[in-house]
């Protein structure tokens, strides 16, 4: 393990596999020891995405093990730092050293997170509430219903686009139809989006590369138990993507017809009431919450995408933009780096998520998708929500190939 810190309060250490070791000693060790765990599980159950996860902890040793928030930041400005520090008193916790020493930033999501709880103070409901509310909520949802479709367009002579719908359990795996509904108790459930590139028909074959990889690759860490599946899961997506890419620009260095051939792929894992997700591109994945309100999990790797994020466009702008479709990152393609987003939800019975290729949002605003996923816009045909959507966004635009896959706990 490589050292990441030695004071007398505390020894943190950082794993080969990436996990951060906490180990709590010097004066009231155990009480800020107990006092983390506490925050810990409390920021968890109320999904504060920008905290470390608990993954494992030692009340005998006086050791936690937490998931990795990257680096400490050197620059970062006073108006941030206490912006980051108000949305976690959003969450329900106040930290007792609000200052930059206490933020990291984690590259994998491009996300700014707090940390170091042990002397933090929950001003939210207690802790005790919020977990059985989590261990309930986590249970509730008894199965998943989905349904995908994929259309051309009105202007292109073939689809580029591939969809995916997949069953893992003991047995193995088993592609799922169109649409559908199983159980969650014992099946692990994947679905994906992909929108190939490239001259010919090479784009048509980076998104089956793409997809096929998903289903040689994943299924055989379905028997990983939860513990290591979770301190494990940005690792094996980022592996997934780093592989495929590797594939793409092998091939494209061999093959002449396969040269600069690409693909973005949106990824979502449905399992023990969490979606694990990776993604890179502008396909996009969309989390509709039983409570209310649409959110892009996904961030769009354009330069659109970035301005967008950094708030100097709005949807209308984007949508307008000359160079809304140009690419900054993508699976193959000619890039050299590749730095996917990886990252778990969790979810409550009644979410809807949506998947989605470019060519839905090209055709459709964010209103507009989260009114036909929820089944308020019943204009045009009768269909599946996802074969709805599609229809919709072929009907408004119909430049590019659509895709969506619509999934929904209950």
């Amino acid at each position: 393990m490589q050292e990441a810190k030695n004071t007398q309060r505390a020894l943190v250490r950082i794993g080969f596999d990436g996990r951060v070791h906490k180990l709590f000693r010097g004066p009231q060790a155990d009480t800020r020891f107990a006092n983390e765990v506490r925050v810990l599980q409390y920021l968890e159950a109320r999904k504060c995405p920008f905290v470390p996860r608990l993954l494992d902890f030692k009340p005998e040793t006086l050791e936690i093990v937490t998931s990795n928030c990257g680096a400490r930041v050197q620059h970062i400005s006073d108006e941030r730092v206490k912006e980051l520090f108000d949305e976690l008193e959003k969450y329900g916790v106040r930290h007792d050293d609000p200052f930059s020493r206490n933020i990291t930033y984690r590259a994998s999501d491009g996300i700014f997170c707090a940390i170091d709880f042990e002397f933090a103070e929950i001003i939210g409901q207690p802790i005790e509430t919020m977990g059985d509310t989590f261990a309930t909520r986590q249970s509730a949802a008894q199965h998943v219903r989905w349904s995908g479709t994929t259309h051309p367009g009105k202007f292109r002579p073939n689809n580029e686009d591939q969809f995916l719908a997949l069953l893992l359990d003991k047995q193995g795996i088993r592609y799922l139809g169109k649409s559908g509904e199983a159980s969650l108790e014992k099946s692990d459930f994947i679905f994906a989006v992909s929108d190939g590139m490239g001259g010919e028909r090479s784009g048509e074959f980076a998104s089956r590369i793409a997809i096929e990889k998903i289903t040689m690759q994943l299924p055989k860490q379905f028997s990983l138990g939860e513990d290591r599946f979770s301190a494990y899961s940005d690792d094996i997506l980022i592996e997934l993507f780093k592989s495929i890419h590797g594939d793409m620009l092998k091939l494209g260095r061999y093959d002449e017809n396969c040269r600069n051939m690409g693909a973005t792929l949106t990824l979502a894992w449905f399992r023990r009431g969490r979606v694990y997700f990776g993604h890179i591109g502008d396909t996009r994945l969309y989390h509709l919450s039983v409570a209310g309100g649409m959110q892009q999990i996904t961030e769009d790797h354009t330069h659109v995408g970035w301005l967008r994020r950094q708030g100097q466009l709005n949807e209308r702008e984007g949508r307008m933009h000359p160079r809304k479709n140009v690419l900054a990152q993508a699976l193959g393609a000619g890039h050299r780096y590749l730095v996917p987003q990886v990252g778990v939800l969790d979810y409550d019975p009644g979410d809807r998520f949506v998947l989605c290729s470019d060519g839905v949002v090209d055709g459709l605003w964010d209103r507009g998708i989260e009114d036909i996923a929820l089944g308020s816009d019943t204009a045009g045909p009768a269909g599946s929500p996802a074969e709805r959507l599609v229809f919709r966004a072929v009907e408004e635009s119909g430049r590019d190939n659509a895709t969506a896959v619509i999934v929904e706990a209950i």
